[in-house]
């Protein structure tokens, strides 16, 4: 048996340690306590304020232009204005490919699309008011053909651009930059085109 000196030296090293171990676990506890509240909190606050993300995001931060954007009616005899929201741009050459995608994006309204589907913009200029809009061979491939089809075409883009875009006062069609006698053989492409408001469906702007 140890003295009575050892035994109270033993007793005092068990009861600290037995003091640790309750400091050890009441830190823990706390630990896992307050990162429970920050969790807790955290997530309360974003069900309250559900954070902004993917289109929304770009969205707001984006400012976005009221434009007009021009459809054939069902009877491809007249075009039809559809009021869209499109990303401003300071560069008007940027801004008239955000028109120009606004088509390409399609009718949100049952009008009849004018330009085929798949086709591509591979580039937009303004040079002394006359934009050069140059699309891919989708545009011909993919084109249905006919007088009709390809005036809805030519005019939908046409009066889409000059029609928002102040600058531009005419409209010359490119295939992948480079000019192209026609679409399918019933229009001449060759020279620019101007708005013709005849074409114009009496409730469009």
């Amino acid at each position: 048996m140890g003295s009575k000196k050892q035994r109270k030296t033993k007793a005092v090293a068990a009861k600290k340690k037995k003091k640790n171990v309750k400091m050890f676990v009441l830190s823990v506890m706390v630990i896992i306590s307050a990162a429970f509240l920050v969790f807790f909190f955290v997530s309360l606050f974003d069900y309250i304020y559900p954070p902004i993300t993917g289109e929304d995001a770009t969205a707001q931060k984006r400012e976005k232009k009221e434009v007009h954007l021009y459809f054939s009616d069902a009877n491809e005899r007249f075009l039809v204005s559809e009021v869209r929201y499109v990303p401003k741009r300071k560069n008007i050459d940027d801004q008239a490919l955000e028109i120009v995608k606004g088509l390409l994006d399609g009718s949100k309204q049952g009008n009849v699309n004018t330009l085929p589907e798949e086709t591509t913009c591979t580039g937009t200029r303004i040079t002394d008011g006359t934009a050069y809009i140059s699309l891919d061979n989708n545009l011909i491939e993919r084109h249905p053909g006919g007088t009709t089809s390809e005036i809805s075409t030519i005019y939908s883009l046409t009066t889409s651009l000059c029609k928002n875009i102040p600058q531009i006062k005419r409209v010359k069609l490119l295939i992948n930059g480079k000019e192209t006698a026609t679409i399918k053989g019933h229009i001449d492409t060759r020279n620019p085109f101007t708005v013709n408001n005849d074409l114009l469906a009496q409730r469009s702007p």
